[in-house]
């Protein structure tokens, strides 16, 4: 089954799409709890019937993530009720908030890589000089 319709995106992912933006704005102007800090949304994925939202973000302090994930599904409720204010929903999604540490496991992996290298480096300088003398060459 393709996953667009002939009208371009499917309704679904039109709404993310919709939730994404207008729960942005929700989360900066409302919810007050410092325990959420700096949030940014990367994706929303809602189900075909419209009635759950799946919505992924990340923060910029990495040691908050899990506690902003707690909070603002604490706040679900609250920013459902405000997301269907503004969208012109039959139904608004319920929300489920998931915090994505996919950047932070990746720069750890990055850090861990270059230490790999550097330590190998340093404990075979000789390599280097064999590489440096190929590259005249």
């Amino acid at each position: 089954m393709p996953k667009h319709s002939s009208h371009g995106f499917a309704r679904s992912e039109r709404v993310a799409e919709q939730i994404r933006r207008d729960l942005s704005v929700l989360i900066r102007e409302q919810v007050k709890d410092p325990r959420v800090g700096l949030v940014t949304l990367l994706d929303v994925s809602v189900t075909k019937d419209l009635s759950h939202a799946k919505v992924w973000f990340d923060v910029l302090d990495a040691e908050q993530g899990k506690v902003a994930e707690e909070t603002l599904n604490n706040a679900a409720g609250f920013l459902r009720h405000e997301l269907g204010r503004g969208m012109k929903l039959r139904i608004t999604p319920g929300l489920r908030f998931f915090y994505d540490d996919t950047q932070v496991k990746g720069n750890a992996l990055s850090a861990l890589i270059d230490k790999v290298v550097a330590d190998d480096r340093a404990n075979h300088p000789e390599d280097d000089a064999d590489t440096d003398q190929q590259a005249r060459d």
